[in-house]
């Protein structure tokens, strides 16, 4: 048994002549139906996200949500401190004295919000795996440099060996390759 066979296979990777090309497979594989694929070039390219029909990054509602935490959570914080916990008449001014929290309240807003983008990055880009597979494919060093590739990976509900591999002949691809974990 070699080493590939005692492995996952993770997709299948296909490599394309310019950037027409890879633009027309990634239409094809989002007209297919395959959900989990991606494409790779040195630079980007102008309407790929169109021809994979990419969703929005959730990513602005991730730190919009811990904006919204860290806002409240100051102001909770400080109500409970200064009226309910240790209430202390300063200059006889109200217990409740808003403009001396804006400091507080804008450093946990923006605190909470950096915790929430780089937090969620790290979720949505699916760490903490630290090695995508796609390293190991030698040809795969040509994605910096001058090299079109396109993958659909195996965790795909449409994902056959055969089909896949048909799909990406029938695209024009230079070189097709199994990746495995």
């Amino acid at each position: 048994m070699s080493t590939t066979e005692k492995n996952d296979l993770y997709g299948i990777i296909a490599e394309f002549k310019n950037p027409k090309e890879l633009i027309d497979v990634a239409k094809t594989m989002s007209k297919s139906g395959f959900s989990k694929f991606d494409t790779f070039s040195p630079f980007p390219i102008h309407g790929m996200d169109k021809a994979m029909k990419l969703k929005k990054s959730k990513l602005g509602w991730i730190v919009l949500g811990h904006a919204f935490i860290g806002f409240f959570g100051a102001l909770a914080m400080m109500y409970f401190m200064a009226v309910m916990d240790y209430p202390m008449n300063i200059s006889g001014k109200p217990f409740f004295n808003a403009p001396a929290w804006v400091p507080i309240t804008f450093e946990l807003t923006v605190l909470l919000s950096s915790f929430g983008a780089v937090f969620g990055m790290f979720f949505l880009n699916g760490l903490p795996r630290l090695n995508n597979p796609l390293f190991n494919v030698e040809r795969f060093k040509k994605a910096t440099d001058d090299g079109f590739f396109a993958c659909i990976e195996a965790e795909d509900d449409m994902f056959e060996a055969g089909k896949v591999k048909k799909l990406f002949e029938e695209a024009g691809a230079t070189h097709i390759e199994e990746v495995y974990e």
